[in-house]
């Protein structure tokens, strides 16, 4: 009986994905550029089964998140300036550092909808592009 379980493990294995995210608008080199690719169910929480980082750059920076399984995501990332692994708000509840979401989600007084930031990964490798966005 072990075999298929092993065999679905495999299979799963082979057909996960890297998701290639070009971060634009970074405004310096400090810090590190943080990427956090979620399921409806994590969006917009502290626990997205697939993250990783690159250190920021003026400019562009690519973050390379591996092991994604076929399935409709977003992607959420932030510009952590002080490289202290959050994103910092300001009194109001305004961000300190830059963010932004996969599709240039927009945000109406607030995050934006999942609807509007998913993308789907199949069994390639995928490639999005999205800006930062800065509000100080």
């Amino acid at each position: 009986m072990r075999a298929p379980l092993l065999w679905l493990a495999l299979t799963a294995a082979t057909h996960a994905a890297t998701v290639s995210v070009t971060v634009t608008g970074v405004r310096n080199d400090h810090g590190h550029v943080r990427v956090a690719i979620c399921p409806r169910e994590t969006f917009l929480h502290p626990n997205c089964p697939w993250f990783a980082n690159s250190p920021a750059h003026a400019g562009r920076v690519l973050v390379t998140v591996p092991n994604v399984p076929p399935g409709t995501y977003a992607a959420e990332a932030f510009h952590d300036e002080d490289d202290n692994g959050q994103l910092e708000r300001s009194f109001f509840g305004l961000p300190e550092e830059g963010m932004g979401f996969s599709n240039n989600a927009p945000m109406y007084f607030g995050p934006p909808r999942f609807e509007a930031a998913s993308f789907p990964v199949g069994n390639r490798d995928t490639a999005i592009t999205f800006p930062l966005k800065y509000y100080n």
